[in-house]
C-alpha cells in the first residue's frame, strides 16, 4: 500500500491495547503507530513506548507524568498527561484511525474529539455507544466518520454484513459464553467469590469486563451497542448462550437466510479487521479445527437469575440518559465488588435501584450525559455507604 495507516491506541496497557500492539507489530508495512495512552500504568506505558517508538504518549494520571517523561528522555517521543491531552492527540494529522480501548465512561470524550476531527474509529469501548449512542451516531453521520466494531460479537455481525449492506436485517443473535456461572441458581450465586468471577472459561480480558461477563451485564451492554451500530429495534436483537465461543454472532435476513462468523476465541482477529478494513491481512493465528469441537451447543440465557440482561433491554427501550445511568451504576458496583465491598448479586441490585431512582432525560445534550453519569455515580456511592 502507498501510505501506512497512522494508529492511535487509547488504552494501550489494557487487554485490547496490548493485543492491538501485537497486530501492529506483525504488519509494520501496513500500520504506523503514532500514539499510545494509558490511565495509570506508567511502567507498562514506558516499556511499550521504548519498544514501539510512537510519536506521542499520554499518561492520564498526572502524578505519573514526570516519571514517564524522565524515563523517555532522549527517546524522541512527545510526553503529555491528563484528559485534555488525550483529547488533543487524537486530532493530530498523522493519526488516521483511533482504537478506543479505554475502560468505561472514560472513552466517551476522546472518542467525540476523534470523530469531530474526522478520524476512523475502531471501537472497543462499548460504553461510548451505551452511554451516548444517539449523540455519537448522529455526530459520526454528520462528520462522515466510520465506526468499526472491535467487540467480537459486533465484529462478527459487521463481517456478515459485508456485501449485504443493501439488504435489510430481520434479526441478529449475539452469542454469549454464559461466563463462569452458567447454569447457576440464585442460591448458588449468593456464595460465589471474586476469584471465581474472574475466571472466564474462554476469553482473556480485563477485570471489569470479566465481571460484566459473569453477570451478563456485558451482554446487556453489547445489546445496547448493537442497537446503535446497526440501527436496530430492541426486538431485532436476541441473545443466545453458546458455551464454546466459536460462533461469534449471527445475522438473519428478511428472506430467512442466516450468516454466522466463526473462529477461535481470539480478540486479535476483530482488532485487526477493524484496523485494516476492508482488507483481510494474513495472520499466523491458530486455525479452527472442526474435529476439536464435534459439538456446538446453544441455549437461552437465564434472565430470572441474571437480571442485568433484562435491565439493559429496559433502558435501551427507554432511550434518553437511561443507559448512561445504568452504565455509571454498574461501573461503581463492579468496582465495589472488585474491592470486596459488596457481593456478586448486589451488583444487579445496585444497578436496578440507581436506574429506578435517577431521573432519565430524554433528547439529551452532551452535558446531560455528563450530568446523568455524575448523578448516577453519586447515587450508587450513597447507596453503598448505607
Amino acid at each position: 500500500m502507498s501510505e501506512k495507516i497512522g494508529i492511535a491506541i487509547l488504552g494501550s496497557t489494557g487487554s485490547i491495547g496490548t493485543q492491538a500492539l501485537e497486530v501492529i507489530e506483525n504488519h509494520p508495512d501496513y500500520f504506523d503507530l503514532q500514539v499510545l495512552t494509558a490511565g495509570k500504568n506508567a511502567d507498562l506505558l514506558i516499556e511499550q513506548a521504548k519498544k514501539y517508538q510512537p510519536n506521542t504518549v499520554v499518561i492520564g494520571d498526572e502524578d505519573s507524568y514526570q516519571k514517564v517523561k524522565d524515563a523517555l528522555w532522549g527517546e524522541n517521543i512527545h510526553v503529555y498527561c491528563g484528559e485534555d491531552a488525550l483529547c488533543q492527540v487524537v486530532e493530530a494529522t498523522n493519526v488516521h484511525s483511533v482504537l478506543t480501548a479505554l475502560v468505561g465512561y472514560a472513552g466517551l470524550k476522546p472518542t467525540i474529539h476523534a470523530i469531530e476531527a474526522g478520524k476512523t474509529i475502531a471501537l472497543a469501548n462499548k460504553e461510548t455507544l451505551v452511554v451516548a449512542g444517539e449523540f455519537i451516531t448522529k455526530l459520526a453521520r454528520e462528520k462522515g466518520v466510520n465506526i468499526y466494531p472491535v467487540d467480537s460479537e459486533h465484529s462478527a455481525i459487521f463481517q456478515c454484513l459485508v456485501g449485504e449492506f443493501h439488504n435489510p436485517i430481520e434479526k441478529i443473535y449475539l452469542t454469549a459464553s454464559g461466563g463462569p456461572f452458567r447454569g447457576f441458581s440464585i442460591s448458588d450465586l449468593q456464595k460465589v467469590t471474586l476469584e471465581q468471577a474472574l475466571k472466564h472459561p474462554n476469553w482473556s480480558m480485563g477485570a471489569k469486563i470479566t465481571i460484566d461477563s459473569a453477570s451478563l451485564m456485558n451482554k446487556g451492554l453489547e445489546v445496547i451497542e448493537a442497537k446503535w451500530l446497526f440501527n436496530l429495534k430492541p426486538e431485532q436483537i436476541d441473545v443466545i448462550v453458546h458455551p464454546q465461543s466459536i460462533v461469534h454472532s449471527l445475522i438473519q435476513f428478511q428472506d430467512g437466510s442466516m450468516k454466522a462468523q466463526m473462529g477461535l476465541p481470539d480478540m486479535k482477529l476483530p482488532i485487526q479487521y477493524a484496523l485494516s478494513y476492508p482488507n483481510r491481512l494474513p495472520t499466523n493465528f491458530p486455525r479452527f479445527n472442526f474435529m476439536d469441537y464435534p459439538q456446538l451447543t446453544f441455549e437461552a440465557p437465564d434472565r430470572k437469575v441474571f437480571k442485568n440482561l433484562d435491565l439493559a433491554y429496559r433502558v435501551m427501550d427507554e432511550l434518553g440518559t437511561s443507559a448512561c445511568i445504568l452504565n455509571a451504576a454498574n461501573e461503581v458496583a463492579v468496582d465495589a465488588f472488585l474491592n470486596k465491598k459488596i457481593s456478586f448479586l448486589e451488583i444487579g441490585e445496585l444497578n436496578e435501584t440507581v436506574v429506578n431512582e435517577t431521573k432519565n432525560i430524554l433528547n439529551p445534550s452532551y452535558q446531560d450525559y455528563v450530568n446523568s453519569d455524575q448523578n448516577a455515580r453519586e447515587k450508587a456511592l450513597q447507596l453503598l455507604r448505607k
